[in-house]
């Protein structure tokens, strides 16, 4: 006997009532979900979370020592050059201890090395706090202010532990590379303002309390996450310094010329807004610059841009350069604080994309075993970068105006682009 063939398939009249909306808002709905972002499949790693969250407690005091040891001095002992000499006391000094510190980072392990040094900045800082409190001599503030150039550079730290979590996944990697980059924009350019607050609101010594607070929690919570941690390499494949790996010089000393060009900025910025009137609202003004960048670096994680990064570090250098004309357009127009705000916000955005191509290639470039020292050397270049730019801004305004001082962000972004036609290449790690 053959099988009964269902009605609605033979006859059309029971087709059109199956087909209808009416009995089809009682079929079973099959939902289609997105594949998951470039950023959450970051964020799914296993351990990455623990570490995103230790990396930001720890990277967001950077943004706020400087500021709050210039008030906290300049309060107590009212005088802006000492606060001024302190804060450039201990950039020297970390750029001379940094490297070395990194360097033992990568033999010994981050957990071993980095929580003593932390410890050691710590002490350095409370040193800072205890001496302007009891009105201790001037030098012991250069001296406590110096301790803390051993605080770990937890950035560098981070993306040591991308790297060796997603070795092999070049798009993975560059999401990462990208997450660093807006972290660092978002800690300072909240930082200061944080700083600034605490400083203000409560009591000056606020601001490094709280900023030695936060980085000693962060430490210790990226130090307890030893699955991620990169194995620790006591003799690396490859003997010598990282300064002197093919290639790194002159991705260090682009490094040196953006530093330049952040370093004045943010002095000229000031001095700017300080003659305009608008002393209070400089700080905010500069928040719109890193949260251009922040933006810009999130996006750009997200595109996965065509090509090499030595290839696109020529074009973002560019970028970068012409947006940093913007400025010293808007400052010579008069046309105010809203002008200005837009333009900065404008020439942020080249900042990260040029960043992360930088690191990137710096990453290639750095030996096997030798990353953090690799990623601490380049930051090193653009704090000696910063200071550059901070004196030649701070003289140029002083001198002439505070316009012309606009002129020194976008002559040392120049050059960077200079730096970068040279040739800069695409080599990887040795």
């Amino acid at each position: 006997m053959p099988k009964p063939t269902p009605r609605d398939a033979r006859d059309p009249f029971f087709s059109v009532i199956a087909d209808s909306p009416v009995i089809a808002d009682f079929r079973p709905r099959v939902r289609h979900r997105r594949p998951p972002g470039p950023y959450r499949r970051l964020l799914a790693t296993p351990g990455a979370r623990a570490v995103t969250a230790g990396n930001l407690l720890a990277r967001l005091p950077m943004g706020m020592f400087s500021v709050s040891a210039v008030m906290m001095i300049a309060a107590t002992r009212g005088s802006y050059a000492l606060a001024g000499a302190v804060t450039a006391t201990g950039l020297a000094a970390t750029a001379l201890v940094g490297p070395w510190t990194a360097r033992l980072v990568d033999r010994h392990g981050q957990a071993k090395v980095a929580v003593p040094a932390t410890v050691c900045a710590v002490l350095g800082s409370l040193a800072l706090v205890l001496c302007v409190r009891t009105g201790a001599p001037d030098w012991t503030l250069f001296a406590a202010y110096a301790a803390t150039a051993t605080t770990p550079n937890t950035g560098g730290m981070a993306r040591a532990r991308w790297a060796h979590l997603l070795r092999g996944d070049a798009g993975a990697l560059h999401t990462a590379n990208s997450f660093e980059q807006a972290a660092d924009e978002l800690c300072f350019m909240l930082g200061p303002l944080l700083a600034a607050l605490l400083c203000t609101a409560l009591f000056p010594e606020a601001g490094t309390l709280t900023g030695v607070a936060l980085l000693l929690s962060g430490v210790l919570l990226l130090a307890t996450q030893r699955a991620t941690e990169p194995p620790a390499r006591p003799r690396p494949p490859v003997a010598g310094s990282a300064l002197r790996a093919p290639g790194m010089p002159p991705l260090l000393a682009v490094c040196l010329a953006m530093g330049a060009v952040f370093g004045a900025m943010e002095v000229v910025t000031l001095a700017f807004e300080d003659a305009q009137g608008h002393r209070a609202a400089a700080g905010a003004v500069l928040a719109l610059q890193a949260a251009g960048s922040c933006a810009a670096g999130l996006l750009f994680g997200a595109a996965r841009p065509a090509g090499s990064p030595a290839g696109r570090l020529p074009w973002c250098v560019a970028a970068m350069a012409g947006l940093m004309t913007l400025p010293l357009l808007a400052a010579s127009l008069g046309g105010g604080l809203p002008l200005l705000a837009l333009s900065l916000l404008a020439a942020g955005t080249a900042t990260a994309p040029t960043m992360i191509t930088t690191m990137t290639l710096v990453q290639r470039h750095t030996p096997e075993g030798r990353l953090t020292e690799g990623m601490t050397l380049a930051v090193t270049a653009l704090l000696g970068g910063i200071a550059c730019g901070s004196a030649a801004g701070g003289w140029t305004t002083e001198h002439l105006s505070p316009t012309a001082g606009y002129g020194i962000p976008a002559t040392a972004a120049a050059v960077a682009l200079l730096l970068t036609l040279r040739g800069v290449g695409d080599r990887p790690r040795a």
